[in-house]
C-alpha cells in the first residue's frame, strides 16, 4: 500500500529548524530558517533535543550484531567471528585477520544480547517522539540477507510481547499519545520491487489491534523465498508509512497572550491549525551475492532488482555525504521514496544489521562503510503546519448546504405563494365577473324601480293636488255656506216662513258640512300616508344610492387590487419568457453539440478503420518478431505477488539483445501509434487476424509492470476474459491465456481474474485442448493465481486445481514445470495460512489427489521441477492435518529422502524441521 497525496486544500506553514525546536516568532504561512548552532525556546509540542549531540539534525546510525547460528560453524570448525563490539565506547571493530582491524564509530552499539526494547528505545523512539511533534522521521534498517533486519522491524510478537519489533512499538506510542476525537492517524504498508505504487490504499487506525491485524495481513502477503542464506528471505523492500495529523486548537489558545500584537498571529488564532507529519518505518531486502545466496530464475532477476535499488540508494548515501550538487535519487522508486529521508527534512534513524561470521567478512564491510557515509549526512528537520482549513471547509458548506436548503424553501414558498395567487386572481376574475353580471342585473332592476316609483310619486302628487283643490273647493264652499247662512240668520227675523225651510236647510247644509269636514280629515289622513310613503320611498332610493356608492368603491377597490396582480402576472410571464428564451438558446447549443458528437463519432469510426488498416500494415512488419515471439515464448517472465517464484514463459534459447530491442521497439511503436484503447477495441473485431495481433500486443504490453494498470483500468481484462470465453481458435486461446498470466503477476489483479470467473475460463479450455504451448500458457496462469492463498478455495471451486494437474496428462516438460510450480506456491501459503491461524484442516491440494502424483514423479523431472516438487512435500508436511495422507500415499519415504539427500541446502533443512515438529511423520519415519 502505498500512501496517496491528500486531497484537502489548505495553506501550508513550515518553519524550517535543524534543532527541532521553535523560536518565540509568530506562526505565519512563510518559511523561517534557524542556523544550525542557534539556540531557542522549546515548545510542548516540539521534538525533543539531544543536547550531546552537536547536530541534531544528522543521521543517526546505530548497529547490531546477529547472534550466532548453525550457518555460523561450518563442518563443525571452531568458530571465528570478524567483529568486535565495545557498546560501552560505542565502537566496533572489524578484523580482516588476526593481526589487521579497523576501529569504527556509531551512534549506537547493540551486542547479539540486546533486546528488542533496548533497540527500540535507542533508534527509533526519539524519531518517534519528533514525528508526534510534528516532524516527519524515518527509521530503516539495512545490512546482509539473514542478519535481523525484519526481526528487528517488523516482529509481531503475537506470543511474547517482549519480541515485538519497531513497527509494533512504534505504533503503540503513537496511538497512546494521540487522541481520537481530534487525532487522525493513518498507515499505509507497501513491497518495492518491480511492484509499481500508484493506487495503493491509505488506512486510518482504529486501536493497535487494528493495526496488529492490518500488519499481519501485509506480512502475508509479502514476497519472500527459500535462498541458501535464509529460507524465508525478503524479496522486496517493506515500507511502513503512517501519517499523523495532531491538532494544535489547545496550544494556540494557550498562547493566545502572547500572539495578541501580532495580526498574522490574531488570524492564526482565529483558524485552527494542524500538525502532520510522517514517519516511514523501512524494512529493506538484504543485498545478497549470487555465488553465497545460490538465486537462480525469477529469484536471480528478484536479486538483481533488489541489488540494483540498493546501489541506486548508496549512490544517494555517498553523493550526500560528498556534498555532491547532484543527488541521483531518480534512478529507483526507492530513492525517490526516500528522498525526503537522506538530505531532506525528516529526522532519520538508521540501524544496520551485520552477522558475526568472517565468511561474509566483505558483506560484513560493506554494510558498515554504508553506515559511516549515512553518519555525515545531516538534514534540515522542518516543522510543518497547516491551517485547518478543512474544518472550516466543512463549516461553510454545511452553512451554504442550510442556506441553499432554505433558499429552495423559500423558492418552493413563493412558487406555492405564486400559484395560490394565480388561483386566487383567477376566483377574484370569476367573482368580479359574476358581480359585475349581478351588479348590472341589480341595476338595472333599481332603475326601472326607480322610475316605477317616481311615477308613483308623480301620480301621488297629482292626486294629493287634485285633493287640495277639491279641498279648496270644499273650503269656499263652506265658506259660501257659512256665509249663506248667516244670511239666513239675518233673514230669520224678516222671514219666519223661511225658518223652518232655513231650518231644514240648515240642518241639511250642517249634514253636509259634518260630510265635507269628516271628507276633508279623510282626505288629509290620506295625504298624509302619501306623504309617508312618499318620505320611505325617498329613504328607501337614498339607501339605494348609498348600496350603488358602496358597491360602486368595492369595484374600484378590486380593480385596483386586479391591476397590481396582473402587473405582478405580467412582470413574471416576462421573466418566465426570458428564461424560456435562455432555455431554447440552450436547447440550440445542446443541439449543436449533439450533431458535433455525430460528427466526431463518425470521424472516430473512420479513425478506428484506418486505424485497423494501419495495424494491418504494421503487422506485416511484425510478422517475423511474432513468429519469432510465438515460438520462443516472449511473453515475459511472470512471478506470483506472494508465492514462489518461477518463470512461466522461459525462453528456450538466449536471445540476442539486438532482437529484444527490435520486438520492444516495433511494440512500443504500435502502443505510441495506435494507442491502448485502440488496441482493446480491435479485440473486439470481426477479423480473426486483427483480433490475434491485438492480443499479441496486449500480451506483450501486461508484462510490464506500468502497463498492467492502465490495461485493466481500460478494460482489458473484461475483454480478454470474453475473447477467451467466445474464441474457438488455438491461437487466440494460447495468447489471451499468456496475457492473463501476465495480468496475474500483480496481486491486486488475482482477486479481479478470480472474480471474473478467470479461473473457471482457464480450466474450460485446458479440458479442450492439447497443445503443448496453450497448456503452457494455462498452467502458468493458473500457478500464479496459487501464489495467493485467499483465493485458494474459490479456485479449487472454479476447478482451477483439477485443471491444473489435469494438464499432466500431455506429459509436456514445460507444461509439468509449471504445475510444480503451482503446486508449491500453493502449498507455501496454505502452510503460511495455517501457521498464522488463518485456517486449519486437510491441505485443499491433497483432496484434489496431487500429493499420489507428488510421491509417483518426485524425481522423475528436471532438476527445478523436483525442487519443486520437495519443497510443496516439505510444506505440506508441516501441516499436522496432512501426517495420515503422507503416511499412507508412501509420502514419508521420500520426506525422509529429501532430508537426506535434496540437492537444495534449506529443503534438506526444511525438511528435517517438518519431520522433527510432527511426531506421528517422525514415528513412521524411524
Amino acid at each position: 500500500m502505498a500512501s496517496n497525496a491528500s486531497s484537502r486544500a489548505s495553506l501550508r506553514s513550515e518553519r524550517q529548524i535543524p534543532t527541532g525546536r521553535v523560536g518565540n516568532g509568530s506562526a505565519s504561512a512563510r518559511t523561517k530558517s534557524v542556523p544550525p548552532k542557534r539556540s531557542a525556546t522549546a515548545s510542548s509540542l516540539r521534538s525533543p533535543v539531544d543536547p550531546d549531540n552537536a547536530d541534531p539534525g544528522r543521521v543517526r546510525v546505530a548497529v547490531r550484531l546477529r547472534p550466532r547460528n548453525a550457518d555460523d560453524f561450518p563442518h563443525d570448525s571452531d568458530f571465528t567471528s570478524c567483529v568486535e563490539l565495545q557498546p560501552e565506547f560505542k565502537r566496533l571493530k572489524l578484523r580482516k585477520n588476526n593481526w589487521s582491524s579497523e576501529s569504527y564509530r556509531f551512534d549506537e552499539v547493540f551486542t547479539e544480547r540486546s533486546s528488542q526494547l533496548r533497540v527500540y528505545e535507542a533508534v527509533a523512539k526519539p524519531v518517534v517522539e519528533s514525528v508526534l511533534a510534528g516532524y516527519n522521521g524515518t527509521v530503516m534498517a539495512y545490512g546482509q540477507t539473514g542478519t535481523g533486519k525484519t526481526y528487528t522491524v517488523g516482529r509481531l510478537g503475537k506470543d511474547d510481547p517482549s519480541e515485538r519489533g519497531i513497527m509494533v512499538r512504534a505504533l503503540e506510542d503513537i496511538l497512546a499519545s494521540t487522541s481520537a476525537v481530534s487525532d487522525i492517524v493513518e498507515v499505509s504498508y507497501l513491497q518495492t520491487g518491480e511492484v509499481s505504487l500508484p493506487g495503493a490504499a491509505v488506512v486510518e487506525l482504529r486501536d493497535l489491534d487494528h493495526f496488529l491485524e492490518l500488519l499481519q495481513t501485509g506480512e502475508a502477503n509479502r514476497h519472500a523465498s527459500n535462498t541458501k542464506l535464509n529460507t524465508e528471505s525478503s524479496r522486496s523492500h517493506a515500507i511502513l508509512a503512517v501519517h499523523i495529523q495532531r491538532s494544535l486548537k489547545g496550544k494556540e489558545e494557550k498562547d493566545s497572550s502572547s500572539l495578541a500584537n501580532s495580526s498574522d498571529n490574531f488570524s492564526s488564532h482565529r483558524v485552527p491549525l494542524l500538525l502532520k507529519s510522517k514517519l516511514l518505518i523501512v524494512d529493506l531486502a538484504g543485498s545478497e551475492r549470487i555465488n553465497k545466496s545460490g538465486s537462480e530464475g525469477h529469484m536471480l532477476e528478484e536479486a538483481k532488482f533488489i541489488n540494483l535499488s540498493l546501489t541506486s540508494l548508496g549512490k544517494c548515501i555517498n553523493a550526500l555525504a560528498e556534498n555532491s550538487p547532484h543527488i541521483p535519487t531518480r534512478d529507483s522508486k526507492l530513492t525517490r521514496l526516500l528522498r525526503d529521508s537522506f538530505g531532506g527534512s525528516a529526522r532519520t534513524s538508521l540501524i544496520i544489521t551485520i552477522g558475526p561470521s568472517a565468511k561474509y567478512y566483505s558483506e560484513t564491510s560493506s554494510t558498515i562503510m554504508f553506515g559511516q557515509r549515512a553518519m555525515k549526512i545531516v538534514n534540515t528537520v522542518k516543522l510543518k503546519e497547516e491551517v485547518d482549513y478543512e474544518s472550516l471547509y466543512r463549516k461553510v458548506e454545511n452553512q451554504v448546504d442550510s442556506l441553499t436548503s432554505e433558499l429552495e424553501r423559500q423558492q418552493k414558498l413563493r412558487d406555492a405563494d405564486k400559484v395560490q395567487m394565480q388561483k386566487k386572481l383567477k376566483e377574484y376574475e370569476a367573482s368580479f365577473a359574476e358581480f359585475e353580471e349581478t351588479f348590472s342585473m341589480k341595476s338595472e332592476n333599481l332603475e326601472k324601480e326607480n322610475n316605477r316609483l317616481e311615477l308613483e310619486i308623480r301620480r301621488l302628487v297629482e292626486d294629493l293636488n287634485n285633493e287640495k283643490h277639491q279641498n279648496d273647493l270644499m273650503s269656499k264652499e263652506i265658506v259660501h255656506l257659512k256665509m249663506s247662512l248667516n244670511q239666513s240668520k239675518e233673514q230669520q227675523l224678516e222671514n219666519s216662513m223661511s225658518q223652518n225651510i232655513l231650518a231644514d236647510t240648515t240642518q241639511m247644509y250642517g249634514k253636509k258640512i259634518e260630510e265635507l269636514l269628516k271628507q276633508l280629515e279623510d282626505e288629509q289622513s290620506r295625504s298624509a300616508s302619501l306623504e309617508e310613503q312618499l318620505n320611505e320611498m325617498c329613504q328607501q332610493l337614498s339607501d339605494t344610492q348609498n348600496s350603488l356608492q358602496t358597491q360602486e368603491n368595492v369595484v374600484d377597490e378590486l380593480k385596483k387590487e386586479l391591476s397590481e396582480i396582473h402587473e405582478e402576472s405580467t412582470s413574471q410571464i416576462q421573466s418566465l419568457k426570458v428564461k424560456y428564451d435562455e432555455l431554447f438558446s440552450e436547447k440550440e447549443l445542446l443541439y449543436e453539440e449533439l450533431k458535433s458528437m455525430e460528427e466526431k463519432v463518425l470521424n472516430e469510426a473512420r479513425q478506428r478503420k484506418s486505424l485497423e488498416e494501419e495495424v494491418l500494415k504494421l503487422n506485416r512488419a511484425l510478422c517475423d518478431n511474432s513468429v519469432e515471439l510465438e515460438s520462443k515464448g516472449p511473453y515475459s517472465m511472470t512471478r506470483s505477488a506472494s508465492g514462489l517464484s518461477g518463470a512461466v514463459f522461459m525462453p528456450r534459447s538466449v536471445k540476442s539483445r539486438e532482437t529484444i530491442s527490435g520486438q520492444k521497439d516495433t511494440i512500443s511503436k504500435i502502443f505510441e501509434e495506435v494507442g491502448l484503447s485502440n488496441i482493446l477495441s480491435m479485440l473486439k473485431s470481426e477479423d480473426l487476424d486483427v483480433q490475434i495481433h491485438a492480443v499479441k500486443v496486449v500480451a506483450n504490453l501486461a508484462a510490464e509492470d506500468i502497463n498492467q494498470e492502465r490495461i485493466v483500468e481500460e478494460g482489458g481484462l473484461d475483454a480478454l476474459l470474453l475473447l477467451l470465453e467466445a474464441s474457438e481458435n488455438t491461437t487466440i486461446h494460447r495468447v489471451t491465456a499468456g496475457a492473463i498470466a501476465n495480468l496475474a503477476m500483480n496481486g491486486s489483479n488475482q482477486g479481479l481474474i478470480m472474480n471474473k470467473g478467470g479461473a473457471r475460463l482457464l480450466a474450460n479450455i485446458a479440458s479442450k485442448t492439447n497443445d503443448p504451448q496453450t497448456l503452457r500458457m494455462v498452467a502458468g496462469a493458473i500457478a500464479n493465481l496459487c501464489g495467493n492463498e485467499k483465493l485458494h478455495v474459490t479456485l479449487k471451486k472454479d476447478g482451477g486445481i483439477k485443471a491444473l494437474l489435469g494438464m499432466i496428462r500431455g506429459g509436456h516438460s514445460d507444461v509439468i514445470a509449471q504445475i510444480a510450480r503451482g503446486i508449491a506456491n500453493f502449498a507455501k501459503c496454505e502452510s503460511r495460512s495455517i501457521s498464522q491461524g488463518f485456517r486449519k484442516g486437510r491441505s485443499l491440494l491433497i483432496e484434489d489427489g496431487a500429493l499420489n502424483w507428488m510421491v509417483a514423479n518426485s524425481t522423475t523431472f528436471s532438476a527445478s521441477t523436483s525442487r519443486h516438487i520437495e519443497l510443496a512435500f516439505c510444506h505440506l508436511a508441516q501441516n499436522e492435518d496432512n501426517a495420515g495422507d503422507i503416511i499412507s500415499s508412501g509420502g514419508i519415504k521420500e520426506l525422509v529422502r529429501i532430508s537426506q539427500v535434496s540437492s537444495r541446502e534449506d529443503i534438506r533443512n526444511l525438511a528435517k524441521k517438518a519431520l522433527n515438529s510432527n511426531p506421528v511423520l517422525l514415528a513412521a519415519a524411524r
